[in-house]
């Protein structure tokens, strides 16, 4: 089934009958956090051999003998699959088919309407599709409060309005950052605007946004460095992809709207989360240099690297920085023209 919006907590408190959840979308932090809330859910923990099996896409055929095993304690055996696609469509339809007993969680990225994967969840009755994808407004507003509300401090709403502006791009992130900003808060803090332009005006992972906006403008050398920094963090070649595709997926949607007569300055204020402040140059000037047809080859470059990546013994970084570099060039080249 296409999970309503409005019975997604309940399910993350409690599957009931639901035997396969498939969380998708463009969030990976998202996806990652509700995943864990399900796996909590029925087995109590992450990390407990007897009732949790995690397993890769590698590892992916497995799922219907592990679906299929009685837990040795008492207790819902949880099978856990990362990174799921659609060549996995065929064995979750085995599962569901049959009567294993485990409740299935899928982890998988941007699937489109059509995914066989994303279809087979969304149509049969005991399965569910969650959509994870960045937050915005009201939304994005609640869960600040929320997680901060959870870390023991309160915010006034010039901050959180401000907090909206800036974060939302992947839960994750959002959660590292209001973390610190409760910890400078401290226990029953109040956060205001200038404790949260302290805090989370120089947000973690620059790094890679660094990286990501130079390559759209043209600026070669700065993609080159930056990237190196944000994999030096800890960013992983999948992460810059993904990165990079949503930052592609956002100058899309921008040009759209000034083929319709917009400004570049009402488009990208359009957006959701709005362009930070300090990135509308560049975000501007990729405008500028990029239009619909080389943007979307360009999207589909990067969604090709990324399923390079993920092929066993592939150099992945290599493959992302390739990618990167690939695309800052691109624009150096329209810049001339």
């Amino acid at each position: 089934m296409k999970l309503d919006a409005r019975k997604l907590a309940g399910l993350l408190r409690d599957p009931g009958a639901c035997r396969v959840v498939l969380l998708h979308g463009e969030d990976v932090g998202l996806i990652r956090e509700r995943a864990e809330a399900l796996v909590r859910a029925v087995a109590g923990s992450l990390d407990d051999p007897f009732l949790v099996a995690d397993l890769s896409r590698e590892t992916a055929g497995d799922l219907a003998a592990e679906a299929a095993s009685i837990p040795m304690t008492r207790g819902r055996r949880v099978v856990r699959l990362r990174e799921a696609t659609d060549t996995a469509t065929a064995v979750v339809k085995t599962v569901l088919e049959g009567n294993a007993p485990a409740f299935v969680v899928l982890e998988a990225g941007a699937l489109p309407p059509r995914s066989k994967l994303r279809t087979l969840a969304e149509s049969a009755p005991d399965a569910a599709a969650i959509a994870c994808y960045p937050e915005d407004g009201a939304a994005l507003e609640a869960t600040i409060r929320g997680v901060l509300g959870e870390l023991g401090v309160t915010v006034q709403a010039d901050a959180l309005a401000w907090l909206a502006g800036q974060l939302g791009a992947d839960r994750a992130s959002t959660r590292r950052e209001l973390e610190k900003l409760a910890l400078y808060a401290g226990p029953g803090g109040r956060i205001d605007l200038d404790a949260a332009m302290a805090c989370v005006g120089d947000l973690a992972g620059l790094s890679l946004d660094d990286a990501v906006f130079a390559a759209t403008e043209g600026n070669v050398a700065l993609a080159d460095r930056a990237l190196e920094v944000a994999m030096g963090e800890g960013a992983g070649p999948v992460q810059v992809l993904r990165a990079t595709l949503m930052h592609l997926h956002r100058l899309q949607r921008a040009r759209a709207a000034m083929e319709e007569g917009v400004s570049a300055d009402e488009a990208m204020r359009a957006l959701r989360p709005p362009v930070f402040f300090r990135r509308t140059g560049a975000f501007r000037r990729a405008l500028t240099l990029w239009n619909q047809s080389a943007l979307e080859a360009a999207a589909l470059g990067m969604s090709d690297a990324e399923r390079q990546c993920k092929r066993t013994g592939m150099p992945d970084v290599t493959i992302s920085r390739s990618a990167l570099l690939t695309l800052a060039r691109r624009s150096k080249r329209l810049a001339r023209r």
